[in-house]
């Protein structure tokens, strides 16, 4: 597993571009699996801050419980419009979710994120990653450029047609 300052350090022009295509759009979309072991996707806020990819919720959410039972999730970034000149990439994290607790430090992370510490109880969620996936145009804007970032297998790009 690793943390978003990992991809930072390994791949700094590659984190940038997706933290772009995350910072993009407020709203993403969570998958989370249920007790039965079904998808259930969920839209959350998610934020960059001092190294670490953030998601939160608000108490007892049925997202919040699937995290809490089952750690593993995807994270996916609003996209746009690919046809768009502005269009960033279609962006996507997964990995695990660890709840943090602790009441400053979740203050501490909601005011850097935010502005404003919570006003009410929440969840909190740091992001522990196996994989960070960026899908692009190619320059011939003919296919897709795929990158794929792991912590064992680094960067690595493929094409589709």
């Amino acid at each position: 597993m690793a943390r978003w300052a990992d991809v930072v350090e390994n791949e700094a022009e590659f984190a940038d571009e997706v933290r772009k295509a995350f910072d993009a759009y407020t709203h993403k979309t969570l998958a989370t699996l249920r007790k039965d072991g079904s998808p259930r996707i969920s839209g959350s806020e998610a934020g960059f801050v001092d190294g670490d990819l953030w998601f939160g919720s608000m108490p007892g959410a049925l997202k919040a419980l699937d995290l809490l039972r089952d750690p593993r999730f995807a994270l996916h970034a609003g996209t746009g419009d690919a046809d768009s000149d502005s269009w960033r990439g279609d962006a996507k994290l997964s990995g695990r979710a660890v709840e943090v607790t602790d009441p400053e430090a979740v203050a501490a992370v909601y005011r850097a994120w935010t502005g404003e510490a919570p006003e009410g109880p929440s969840h909190l969620f740091r992001a522990e990653l196996t994989d960070v996936v960026l899908t692009t145009l190619n320059q011939a804007r003919d296919g897709l450029a795929i990158r794929l970032w792991t912590p064992d297998g680094g960067l690595r790009t493929f094409a589709r047609k």
